[in-house]
């Protein structure tokens, strides 16, 4: 028989969050006067943090909340809600027991945007719901909508991704260059992980080469120098061309490249 939550006069009963990043690193926070461990997650103390009101819907509309606190625990710190390392991450709010440790869900999604004022930060919540919200039907396009080296693509990631260390950087025009590897240019739509020091576990983008030297979409994180270890994954610019001459692949292509588009159906007819 499940528990019928705040049945009593007094509960032993606390709020508790985990965040699981997009980097592996999983944290948990409770708004109990001690620590908590529960689910395999030490949750650490966080009266400070307050959630708000968990509106669920019904229907298919995504649930609703957010988050606010002070940032009191050097595993949130600032450094790392500008470096991006909370983005998208993993929440779940739930209601624990502090005796029994006994938990119930009441909320999962992930972060969006996340901010800073004054030594507190704001974070939205987005529902798992959310999801829901997406057309299913694909839509066609000239170009490839299969994410390269996944089940619809069909190529091993492993085969194009790739172990380097930095040769230089360039902070200034925001790039990079390896000391080995692939072809700058087939690196280009990929991506690029940082794999030790301060920026471990941090990926970013590769949006262009400038002849050996990598651009990345965002800021090369602070502290990074030469001789930082990488793992680079190749990239796909989504064309019949690239994925014939280069992958040999045309048979997991997901794109209409010979269908007329909507010039063809505007076109006017003119006289010969």
């Amino acid at each position: 028989m499940s528990r019928v939550w705040f049945a009593g006069a007094l509960e032993t009963v606390a709020t508790y969050w985990q965040v699981a990043r997009t980097d592996g690193v999983t944290l948990g926070f409770v708004s109990h006067d001690r620590d908590l461990a529960f689910d395999g997650v030490l949750h650490r103390s966080a009266p400070g943090m307050t959630p708000s009101a968990i509106r669920k819907q019904a229907g298919f509309a995504p649930d609703s909340a957010d988050v606010e606190g002070v940032l009191v625990h050097d595993a949130i710190r600032s450094i790392d809600l500008a470096a991006g390392r909370y983005d998208n991450a993993r929440i779940a709010i739930g209601l624990v027991d502090w005796e029994s440790l006994e938990t119930q869900a009441l909320y999962s999604g992930t972060l969006g945007e996340v901010s800073e004022d004054g030594g507190r930060f704001a974070a939205e919540l987005r529902s798992g719901k959310a999801a829901l919200e997406r057309d299913p039907v694909p839509r066609t396009s000239p170009t490839c909508r299969a994410d390269f080296c996944s089940a619809e693509c069909g190529l091993s990631s492993a085969r194009f991704t790739h172990r380097a260390a930095i040769a230089a950087l360039d902070r200034d025009a925001n790039t990079a260059t390896l000391d080995t590897g692939p072809s700058p240019a087939t690196l280009v739509g990929g991506w690029l992980r940082w794999r030790d020091g301060a920026s471990a576990g941090l990926a970013s983008e590769i949006v262009a080469a400038d002849g050996t030297a990598l651009i990345l979409a965002d800021l090369l994180p602070e502290g990074t120098e030469p001789g930082a270890l990488v793992t680079v994954r190749e990239g796909c610019d989504r064309t019949l061309a690239t994925c014939r001459t280069r992958f040999a692949n045309t048979r997991n292509f997901r794109g209409e490249p010979f269908l007329p588009g909507n010039d063809l159906l505007a076109r006017m007819p003119r006289a010969r």
